[in-house]
């Protein structure tokens, strides 16, 4: 039984890994991207605009993830955050809203890529013909990953906790002072995020929202 449960585990980590290092590290670039298209060239000058995977990764980060994804349950981890320095800005309160959204906006992309590749593969490779085949079957595992995890992974950067994207698109709309007020609870942000994941609350929040957006998308795709 317990050679079962490892081997069932590693299955999914090896069918997640690719989706997920995706999305965690072009969520990533996506954010030194925008920001160097506002005047911030911090994360340019640093090598942190580059699709290796080594520049971006955070040791703890990954080691939540490969954990995550061997207990079957909600995948989590995290790249090394893009530097970012708002004084380059020219809107500052804008352009960091901006950067913000960047990030779960490229995961909500990435979801709609991996859709539209699964509906492809099933179009061109019918399943009734390619059944049998451990390669197809891995494939159309990992991109149903892939819609899942980057609308995981978008959804819960949109949480309006700091340091999430979604406390920095909060805190354009609030006045200075509130904002920064909002803001400075960002050093007990991990420590909220990990009592809503230990609760259950975080799945609580996150299920609708990414269950309801991957029905809806392989629903337009016409795959369900």
């Amino acid at each position: 039984m317990f050679n079962l449960d490892i081997s069932q585990a590693l299955s999914t980590l090896s069918i997640a890994a690719v989706p997920a290092l995706l999305g965690i590290i072009l969520h990533e670039v996506a954010h030194g991207w925008v920001a160097s298209r506002c005047g911030d060239p911090t994360a340019r000058m640093m090598g942190r605009l580059t699709l290796n995977p080594l520049p971006h990764i955070d040791p703890t980060g990954l080691l939540v993830f490969g954990l995550t994804s061997l207990s079957g349950s909600f995948v989590f981890g995290w790249a090394k955050p893009v530097p970012v320095n708002p004084r380059y800005f020219r809107n500052p309160a804008k352009d960091m809203m901006l950067v913000a959204l960047a990030g779960p906006l490229t995961n909500f992309i990435l979801a709609g890529i991996f859709g539209v590749l699964l509906w492809l593969t099933l179009n061109v490779f019918p399943p009734v013909e390619w059944q049998h085949s451990s390669l197809y079957i891995f494939a159309l595992k990992s991109m149903q990953a892939g819609v899942i995890i980057n609308f995981g992974l978008g959804w819960l950067n949109l949480l309006p906790i700091p340091p999430l994207d979604g406390s920095k698109v909060v805190a354009y709309f609030l006045p200075l002072n509130a904002a920064l007020r909002y803001l400075s609870i960002e050093r007990f942000g991990f420590l909220i995020l990990l009592g809503l994941l230990f609760t259950g609350l975080l799945g609580t929040v996150l299920g609708p929202l990414v269950g309801g957006s991957a029905r809806g998308l392989l629903t337009l795709l016409g795959i369900l």
